[in-house]
């Protein structure tokens, strides 16, 4: 882990990236549904702003334009809040970027429940099963600024529609430089024989700090970062499935459509285990301060620990 880099918030890093892309490519565009200052596009749109599209609070129009652009021959990135990109768009993402399989990248920012006070109606805690359930969507969650700035980068390249979740809290550095590619989507980020934890945004921090403990009571993690959720890394995920025979999840999402149905997928097909998920389970986010949250709804590496040893003892 990078610990000497001060934490910074992956948005942040969206901005940043998708400002190098407008340097680099004159047919990128940008979009935004009036939160650019909080989904960080601003940058882009200071910079270029004939290239930037402010849409108002027009959410499905920003995707049906975003599909035109497309359509131009532009790359095009739309930003809006997780919960409005996925939930009041979802016919114009569908039918208008998935189905025609455009190179419309939606980075969304404020997923899960560290949006904090702002509350349920803004705690996007369905978005990544919407949208993996897409054909031709690649979905991506990345776990730092690093990961998410190389992740923004890449896109420019890779074929057809994507989904970037980024978040709002400050993260700390698991990667010292953005990686050159996000390879197959999925990184041993530490190496164990007794258990696998699969993590991805910023509960990966959390399952290295639940695997630190748990070498404390002599039990051995396997730490995976997941960070593209679709197409998941198959190869990668079942090895570590092979090599511990039991796993755990861990997500700012719910436990349904997610990284948890998503490797209990690959489990069922290829490798099955005892496994437990990590997660918001089937309920809505209420509003409060992230860390509380976070705690309140058992998104921590105590409850990681905890579900571990359950797993674990399940099996004997």
């Amino acid at each position: 882990m990078a610990d000497e880099l001060k934490p910074r918030a992956t948005r942040e890093a969206y901005g940043e990236a998708l400002l190098e892309l407008g340097k680099r490519h004159g047919n990128v565009v940008a979009l935004d549904a009036d939160l650019s200052g909080s989904t960080m596009s601003k940058v882009f749109a200071a910079e270029f702003p004939e290239r930037f599209f402010n849409v108002g609070v027009a959410e499905a129009n920003m995707m049906n334009m975003a599909a035109g652009f497309a359509i131009s021959g532009k790359i095009a990135y739309a930003s809006t809040f997780a919960v409005f990109a996925t939930g009041r768009a979802f016919d114009q993402v569908r039918q208008s970027i998935a189905q025609p399989n455009l190179p419309v990248r939606i980075v969304a920012s404020h997923g899960g429940l560290t949006v904090g006070e702002d509350g349920c109606t803004h705690q996007s805690v369905e978005d990544i099963g919407l949208m993996r359930l897409l054909p031709n969507m690649k979905v991506i969650v990345p776990a730092d600024f690093n990961q998410t700035y190389a992740a923004v980068l890449e896109s420019y390249d890779t074929p057809g529609p994507m989904y970037i979740r980024t978040g709002r809290p400050l993260t700390p550095f698991l990667y010292q430089e953005p990686p050159a590619s996000l390879g197959k989507g999925a990184d041993v980020l530490r190496e164990g024989s007794d258990i696998s934890i699969f993590a991805c945004g910023i509960m990966v921090v959390k399952a290295l700090e639940a695997a630190e403990q748990l070498k404390k009571r002599d039990i051995s993690a396997e730490v995976v970062n997941v960070s593209i959720l679709k197409p998941i890394d198959v190869d990668t995920v079942t090895a570590s499935l092979e090599k511990t025979g039991y796993a755990v999840t861990a997500e700012e999402h719910s436990i349904i459509g997610g990284l948890g149905d998503a490797v209990a997928e690959v489990a069922a097909e290829y490798c099955p285990v005892r496994m437990g998920r990590v997660g918001i389970k089937d309920v809505f986010g209420k509003s409060g301060k992230p860390d509380q949250l976070l705690e309140e709804f058992n998104l921590t590496a105590a409850h990681m620990v905890e579900l571990a040893g359950k797993v674990l003892a399940s099996g004997k």
